[in-house]
């Protein structure tokens, strides 16, 4: 595959930009311990940030998808996360400098993620970070792994979907950059679960860390 210097890129926020992670460890555990379950390793919560609130509600209270009361289960981890939302956030290390990269290269760039607008906005005050677009689910008709997110972002951007990267930590954010006719970059340092096998997943490129992408732009000049 032929690259050239993308126009625009788009990342995929939990995992991927921001390391959301530390605000749901004590959220998941305090919750458990209102259950009168034991607390859980960071590392199995870390695993599940990425899969969102329902999965977190599974794995806090050790039920299934299919539960009755999933939602009221998912709304109880969502309001404890909403009164510490983005107190232990932060960037992945390295995204400062490589965000200042890719502005200083004229690339503009934005968010494209699962993750409800309720959430994001705060969240991204909260840390200081502003781009030039941020897609929410309730900004489109399908969320990922479906493009539409990928591309209304484009569209914010004013580039062509083939002009732009994207990057994320998930099967879905790839199949999302895929059916996007985007370049997929996956984020090795993000909330990957150790049963993921990222062999079979429709990755361009892998990232070892933030950094990467400025040696992957600096590459890649048209």
């Amino acid at each position: 595959m032929k690259l050239t210097q993308p126009k625009a890129i788009l990342f995929d926020l939990d995992g991927t930009l921001v390391d959301t992670a530390p605000d749901f460890y004590d959220v998941v555990n305090s919750l458990r311990a209102d259950e009168g379950l034991a607390a859980l390793e960071h590392e199995r919560i870390r695993e599940q940030v990425s899969n969102g609130g329902i999965a977190l509600a599974c794995l806090t209270f050790e039920v299934t998808a299919d539960h009755p009361e999933i939602q009221a289960y998912r709304m109880r981890v969502l309001n404890k996360y909403s009164a510490c939302l983005g107190s232990l956030s932060g960037y992945f290390p390295g995204f400062d400098e490589t965000i200042k990269g890719i502005e200083a290269a004229g690339i503009r760039w934005g968010i494209a993620t699962n993750k409800p607008r309720a959430y994001t906005d705060p969240l991204l005050a909260n840390l200081g970070i502003r781009c030039d677009s941020v897609i929410c689910p309730e900004d489109v008709s399908q969320s990922k792994p479906a493009p539409d997110a990928l591309l209304l972002g484009a569209q914010q951007l004013n580039v062509n979907a083939s002009e732009c990267w994207y990057v994320g930590d998930h099967l879905r954010d790839m199949e999302a950059a895929k059916a996007a006719g985007m370049l997929a970059i996956a984020a090795r340092f993000g909330y990957l679960e150790a049963s993921d096998d990222g062999s079979l997943w429709p990755v361009d490129l892998w990232i070892e860390q933030p950094i990467d992408l400025l040696t992957l732009i600096a590459a890649h000049q048209a």
